[in-house]
């Protein structure tokens, strides 16, 4: 054996063992250190400790927000609800805000820069009852940073503009602007007053709505969802100069537009939209004053009842029904589903032609609503869906004048108009389903 290369060998792995051990050992020393050419950081702070903050523009009163339990109020300059959202995109840069670089490690004028007094300061107060103070300054000459300080700390920054607009902040900005404010899911009642007609809805279930006033009848999900969303995403227009009196002369100078009034877990708020020429102006029971709002909402707000009833005539939707019934005249035609087929007097259907029948049976809908005008029926529709649970009938008589139908489900007191295009195409689509054609012999 050749003792010498191998001692040789065994040297040169230890030494490889030692490189490696030094190697892995700087490795773990860097963890948790910013890089060498890292930015400088101005300021970070855990935002969850952030309980207090001072918004301060030079020559202005502070803006004062502070945290209570889990919410943020506005103190000062008057108390008001805060955009929980807009407190924490501030809270958040201010938990990692990088400079751009170092301009001077021990500024000795900060008065040249904008920082004596500082064009904005933003003091932060955490648990622990430490304040760091954000001193905001210039821009500098080229415009793409401004010039900023850590009060206590020498060194004077530039960072970037848009960190600046991050606490660059007015009242109006981190005000909570909902003129609506409600737990969605613990919404159970909505009445309205437009077109000159008041109606109210309530909520069936965790998401079904139903008019309940002036009378019993079917709500169209969309247009409810539609309503609870511009409810709760009803806010103040506060894009341009506001002036309190001028708002509420305007709105006691005109009637109302639309008045809504919701329940939930809380209790019962009103809003009400009133529009003088092309501006809508909006008050509310939880906010005070009085407020622009947009012509979307304005708009959006003043609905008749007609425009959230549901206009068709079956509920069955995509749950495909398993009997449907047809009486036109005198002859009644019954469908029945066994496994994946349709049968008809024992006779297998043709698939085809029985799901097309049933699509019209699911897109039958009402141009609109009458209440009167019913004659003798002449069609008599009836489907059974959802295994059974939910069953359906609906009667179709011609229209007393008109030339079209009024159609009227069991136990619905509303008359659902349909043209007579629509029911000559559900006559041509029942009188199209056949009988399924033997499969050919392979």
């Amino acid at each position: 054996m050749k003792w010498g290369r191998m001692l040789a060998a065994g040297v040169l792995l230890a030494g490889l063992a030692v490189v490696l051990w030094w190697s892995n050992r700087q490795e773990k020393a860097k963890e948790g250190k910013p890089a060498a050419d890292a930015p400088p950081k101005i300021l970070a702070l855990a935002a969850d400790t952030i309980q207090r903050i001072e918004i301060r523009h030079r020559g202005e009163d502070p803006i004062t927000l502070q945290l209570k339990g889990s919410t943020w109020d506005m103190t000062s300059p008057k108390p008001l609800a805060v955009d929980s959202s807009a407190v924490s995109a501030i809270t958040s840069a201010a938990s990692s805000l990088d400079a751009e670089r170092v301009v001077d490690p021990n500024v000795s004028d900060p008065k040249a820069y904008g920082l004596a007094p500082a064009a904005i300061e933003v003091d932060f107060g955490t648990k622990n009852g430490k304040t760091s103070k954000l001193l905001i300054g210039d821009n500098t000459p080229v415009g793409s940073a401004v010039y900023a300080k850590l009060d206590g700390d020498p060194r004077l920054f530039t960072m970037a503009t848009y960190s600046k607009t991050a606490f660059d902040k007015e009242a109006k900005d981190l005000r909570d602007k909902r003129l609506l404010p409600f737990t969605q899911d613990k919404l159970s009642r909505i009445e309205m007053t437009a077109q000159k007609q008041t109606y109210e809805f309530v909520k069936k279930g965790e998401s079904e709505w139903q008019i309940v006033k002036p009378k019993a009848m079917r709500a169209d999900s969309t247009q409810t969802d539609d309503l609870v969303q511009q409810l709760k995403n009803a806010q103040m227009d506060l894009s341009g100069v506001e002036d309190d009196k001028k708002n509420a002369a305007a709105f006691n100078s005109a009637p109302p537009l639309a008045i809504a009034k919701v329940t939930d877990q809380d209790g019962t708020k009103t809003l009400e939209i009133r529009k003088v020429k092309d501006d809508y102006y909006a008050k509310s029971s939880a906010v005070d004053g009085v407020y622009k709002v947009s012509k979307m909402l304005g708009d959006g707000l003043d609905k008749p009842v007609d425009a959230y009833r549901n206009k068709k005539l079956f509920d069955f939707g995509f749950s495909d029904p398993t009997h449907i019934e047809v009486t036109d005249g005198g002859k009644t035609s019954i469908f029945d589903k066994s496994g994946e087929n349709w049968m008809a007097g024992g006779k297998k259907m043709d698939s085809t032609s029985v799901q097309a029948f049933v699509d019209r049976l699911r897109d039958l809908s009402a141009t609109k609503f009458a209440d009167s005008g019913f004659t003798t029926p002449v069609i008599t529709l009836t489907v059974v869906s959802n295994q059974g649970k939910l069953r359906e009938k609906v009667e179709i008589a011609p229209a007393a004048s008109g030339g079209n139908f009024l159609a009227r489900r069991d136990g619905d007191a509303s008359f659902y108009e349909l043209e007579a295009s629509v029911v000559k195409d559900l006559r041509q689509a029942v009188g199209d389903v056949r009988e399924a054609q033997p499969e050919k012999k392979k």
